[in-house]
């Protein structure tokens, strides 16, 4: 009976979506934390699980709840995660602006997503930068074709700067599944 309902009044069944806090895991996996200020190898100043100052200054807001602009001095775990948080909530809002069709991918590929996103940034898809430069991989996830998006996310540029991240990323496209440690030949 609920079933007819939903169908008289358009309910579409919703798909499961990633929660924060195993994407909050699963980015300290890749990024690391570091409660000093650091130099990436772009050389953007960074701390905490990725946090990049330059690029991303900290709000007012966050400079409240830690208490500086984390430039000069450490932060502790729990300001990390909490800016951490702050960026899942920001490269979701971009997500869902650009790509509204991430929400409709099983959860490992909603992760995918994510974490290119929170690792390129959204960019431009004109100038092709960040993530929106990635337009034919775009096109075949949003097609399904998940093995073709898994092989040119591996031909990638990306893929020879962040190493095992992208093996886990091609993998989870191809699969469904994120592993930690995904077969080197993805």
């Amino acid at each position: 009976m609920i079933e007819w309902l939903k169908k008289l009044f358009g309910v579409k069944k919703m798909k499961p979506m990633i929660d924060d806090a195993t994407i909050l895991q699963r980015l300290m996996l890749n990024e690391g934390m570091r409660n000093k200020a650091y130099y990436d190898t772009k050389g953007k100043l960074t701390i905490g699980i990725g946090r990049n100052l330059d690029d991303n200054p900290l709000t007012q807001e966050e400079i409240c709840y830690i208490g500086h602009n984390a430039r000069g001095k450490d932060i502790t775990n729990e300001q990390a995660c909490y800016l951490c948080r702050n960026n899942i909530a920001s490269v979701k809002a971009d997500l869902d602006k650009y790509l509204p069709w991430w929400r409709d991918l099983c959860i490992d590929r909603q992760f995918v997503m994510i974490d290119l996103c929170f690792n390129l940034g959204v960019g431009d898809e004109k100038k092709k930068t960040g993530l929106l430069g990635f337009q034919k991989t775009l096109n075949s996830i949003a097609q399904g074709y998940y093995i073709t998006a898994g092989d040119q996310l591996m031909q990638s540029k990306y893929a020879k700067q962040v190493g095992i991240r992208a093996r886990r990323n091609a993998y989870a496209l191809k699969t469904g599944v994120w592993v930690a440690n995904p077969p080197k030949e993805v």
